[in-house]
């Protein structure tokens, strides 16, 4: 999927969480980097932005579907953050938890 206008101004905005892509092709990264690295790195403003420009349910599909690709990909994430995302997303898009 390509990034939208609006996703690209996202991932320039939060460009200093992806400090070692080239700056070429920052605005291409996949939306599941760039999930992870807004839930993981990002502060509560980004993650509130990261909601609104992908959408709640969007979000937590491509949170669900890469934390189930296997342990290593879970262990991308914070342990703390990847359960308070889950509860989170679970309780308000439980269609996507499944």
């Amino acid at each position: 999927m390509e990034n939208t206008p609006e996703v690209k101004a996202f991932i320039r905005e939060n460009s200093h969480l992806f400090w070692y892509t080239p700056k070429d092709k920052l605005e291409e990264i996949d939306h599941e980097f760039l999930v992870e690295h807004i839930l993981n790195y990002g502060d509560m403003d980004a993650v509130r932005k990261l909601i609104e420009v992908l959408g709640m349910e969007h979000t937590a599909e491509v949170f669900f579907k890469h934390i189930a690709k296997s342990d290593r990909h879970r262990g991308n994430y914070f342990p703390l953050y990847l359960d308070y995302f889950e509860k989170l997303f679970t309780k308000y898009v439980p269609q996507c938890s499944k």
